[in-house]
């Protein structure tokens, strides 16, 4: 059975939200790495990288659970579905990831990289961030949760 608008203007709403605190524990998980291993880690370039594959790691744990309970109600539990699932779901996020470390360069370069609250290239940030979340979602609707058709 195809769902409505009002199911389908949920699962946004709620795709945002649980969004909303993907960044949230993202970046919260990041600044607990930081300050974990800043005694440990000299190179600050080199304790933000590993902070920040830390937290990409709980931020993609997290937005996949989220994501395979509460936005698509996927409710197979079998190994196999979840196995399929959750590589499918990492892979999405690698290449929206790669789409948003090579492209935020890339915007930048072809005229997008004004300062926005002072912060310069955050134009920039914002477009590429906006095609991530679109694209995610995109992914995860027609490749990671796909729904048979019954």
């Amino acid at each position: 059975m195809k769902k409505g608008i009002s199911s389908n203007l949920k699962e946004i709403v709620v795709y945002l939200f649980v969004g909303g605190l993907t960044t949230v524990i993202s970046w919260v998980s990041y600044a607990l790495f930081e300050m974990l291993f800043s005694g440990v880690i000299a190179n600050s370039v080199m304790l933000a990288s590993v902070a920040n594959v830390l937290s990409w790691i709980i931020a993609v744990a997290f937005a996949f659970i989220t994501n395979k309970l509460w936005v698509f109600e996927s409710k197979s539990f079998k190994a196999a579905v979840v196995l399929k699932e959750a590589g499918t779901f990492v892979a999405s996020r690698l290449a929206t990831g790669c789409l948003e470390w090579f492209g935020l360069p890339l915007v930048m370069l072809i005229g997008f990289d004004q300062a926005l609250f002072g912060i310069e290239g955050m134009v920039a940030k914002v477009l590429i961030s906006v095609v991530v979340v679109i694209l995610n979602y995109v992914f995860s609707k027609l490749f990671v949760f796909k729904k048979k058709e019954k």
